[in-house]
């Protein structure tokens, strides 16, 4: 595995809040940076984060969608544009499994200890990795668009809808970040990261509304899919991408989602920071 050495850190100066808070912004940078680094220097790494998506949309729009354009409930709508804000969902939170695993192979690679051994902000390390996880999200996101486009996908409501709605699933993709921050500072090595992350991530996103409606589920399974975090965000975007018969509670949806990404930013932002100080 390549090893990307720690980045030099500025030293704040004493004294000063304005100060240490411009340096501990330069400390991220800097880690996000050497996240980056590592992820584009391993080409299977992007190979792999981009080629699961494009597969999830080729596979579920042309061996479902024929079925399912066809079922009760697709009258006004079309599978493929039905399809794509639950690729976008899951995408995004597979994506963010990817924060745990990275900070589990620097803990056992010791690279933790080193970045804790050096005149940096303690906070530089975790939102180095979270954000540049956001910033690996996003380049996938566009593929997918461009993906979407090409096998027929289109936003109906407008370029500020549509904005929106990617905003959305940013800030839901960054949120997620934060939890598997957690897991990844909470496990013993990456294979425990990333089998703990699939098991958290698994039932959520097929337990939703990504790609199939919740209504014909059984009573105890619609309870779970209509309330939890990932089908307020597929159902938001929906809304926004496309309207039509999902356009009537856009509001609530949209309001729905942005209150799970601010309360799991609320609830792992602190665990994450509290176990990486307690290492």
């Amino acid at each position: 595995m390549t090893t990307v050495a720690a980045p030099t850190p500025t030293i704040a100066t004493p004294g000063s809040s304005g100060g240490r808070a411009a340096n501990a912004f330069r400390d991220a940078v800097a880690v996000t940076g050497r996240n980056l680094k590592h992820w584009t220097r391993q080409p299977q790494l992007i190979v792999f984060s981009t080629i699961q998506p494009v597969m999830f949309t080729l596979l579920f729009n042309f061996v479902f969608g024929s079925t399912l354009d066809s079922a009760p409930g697709f009258e006004q709508v079309d599978y493929t544009d039905f399809l794509m804000a639950g690729i976008f969902a899951q995408t995004v939170a597979f994506g963010a499994t990817q924060t745990g695993v990275g900070l589990a192979e620097d803990l056992g690679g010791g690279m933790i200890d080193r970045f804790k051994s050096l005149p940096m902000a303690r906070s530089a390390v975790l939102v180095g990795r979270t954000t540049s996880d956001l910033v690996r999200n996003l380049f996938v996101l566009a593929l997918l668009v461009t993906m979407g486009y090409i096998v027929g996908f289109n936003f109906q409501n407008g370029v500020g809808n549509a904005l929106l709605a990617l905003a959305l699933v940013a800030a839901f993709g960054y949120a997620f970040s934060w939890i598997f921050a957690f897991v990844g500072l909470a496990v013993p090595n990456a294979e425990s990261a990333q089998a703990a992350s699939f098991l958290l991530v698994f039932p959520f996103t097929f337990a939703s509304s990504a790609f199939v409606p919740t209504e014909p589920m059984p009573a105890v399974l619609r309870a779970f899919a209509e309330n939890q975090p990932i089908t307020a965000l597929i159902n938001a975007v929906r809304a926004l991408a496309i309207g039509g018969p999902f356009g009537a509670d856009t509001t609530e949806w949209v309001l729905r989602s942005l209150a799970w990404t601010a309360g799991l930013l609320a609830v792992f932002i602190p665990l994450a920071v509290g176990r990486y100080r307690r290492l």
